[in-house]
C-alpha cells in the first residue's frame, strides 16, 4: 500500500492533494500535518512511508532547515517540497539540500498528478525554471552539515528558539523541565560550534527563506 505524508497548513490545499493522490492511487493510505510540531512524531511513526510533500512555509520551519534535518534523520524518505514560493533560487537550494522535487502551488491538478507519479516511480520533478540559478553557498552548506548532527530533539529546541521561545517555554511544549532544555542548548552550541544563543539561531536562519532576516531571540 502507498503512503503519503502531507505537511501543509492549508485544508483546503491538503484537500486538493488528497484528491489527487486519491485519483492516481485509490488505495493510498494519507497522513497530514498541519504543523512542524506535529509533522516530527508523524514521520516516526511512518518512517518507511512512500513520499512527503512539504511545505516550505508550514508554521513552526525555518527555511529549508526541516528538509535538512528529515533528510538527515530519514534518508531513504523522498521529500517534495509544495510551495507558493517559484523562484529558480528556491528550487535550486531545495535540489542542493536533497529534495527529490519542487511543486509550485499555481500548477493544475493534471500537472500535480504527473508530478507525484514521477517521484513515486523514483523519479526527480521539477518546474521549468532557470537552469542558471546559483546553487547555496559554501556558508549555507556548512550549517547544513552541522545541522544534520543535532538529535531530533535538539533540532526541535533550536527551531523553537528561533521563533523567540523561552526555555520555560520550550519544556512546556516539550514536556520535559527547564535543566532538560539547558543540556539540550549546551549540547547544540558545540554541535554547532557557536558561543551563544544568538549565533546558533544566526546560523540556524542561513537556510532560512530571507537569509538576512533572522528570527527573534531570547537570552532566558
Amino acid at each position: 500500500m502507498t503512503e503519503l505524508l502531507i505537511a501543509d497548513d492549508h485544508p483546503l490545499f491538503r484537500e486538493a492533494l488528497r484528491g489527487v493522490v486519491a485519483s492516481l492511487f485509490p488505495s493510498a493510505a494519507i497522513y497530514e500535518a498541519d504543523r512542524i510540531a506535529n509533522l516530527y512524531p508523524l514521520v516516526d511513526d511512518h518512517p518507511d512511508a512512500d513520499l512527503l510533500l512539504l511545505d516550505l512555509d508550514i508554521p513552526g520551519a525555518i527555511g529549508f532547515s526541516a528538509l535538512v534535518h528529515l533528510r538527515a534523520t530519514y534518508p531513504s524518505l523522498p521529500i517534495v517540497l509544495v510551495t507558493a514560493h517559484e523562484e529558480a533560487r528556491f528550487v535550486r537550494r531545495a535540489m542542493d539540500h536533497g529534495a527529490m522535487g519542487f511543486i509550485p502551488k499555481s500548477i493544475d491538478s493534471q500537472t500535480l498528478g504527473a508530478a507525484l507519479q514521477t517521484v513515486l516511480e523514483g523519479g526527480v520533478w521539477l518546474p521549468e525554471t532557470d537552469t542558471t540559478a546559483p546553487g547555496i553557498s559554501l556558508d549555507e552548506s556548512a550549517v547544513a552539515a552541522r545541522l544534520r548532527e543535532l538529535t531530533p530533539q535538539q533540532f526541535r529546541v533550536l527551531q523553537m528558539l528561533s521563533t523567540g521561545q523561552l526555555n520555560k517555554q520550550i519544556a512546556y511544549e516539550l514536556d520535559v523541565s527547564e535543566a532538560t532544555i539547558k543540556a539540550h542548548m549546551t549540547a547544540i552550541l558545540r554541535k554547532l560550534g557557536a558561543s551563544n544563543r544568538t549565533q546558533a539561531v544566526l546560523m540556524a536562519s542561513r537556510l532560512g527563506l530571507n537569509q538576512d532576516e533572522p528570527q527573534g531571540t531570547s537570552t532566558s
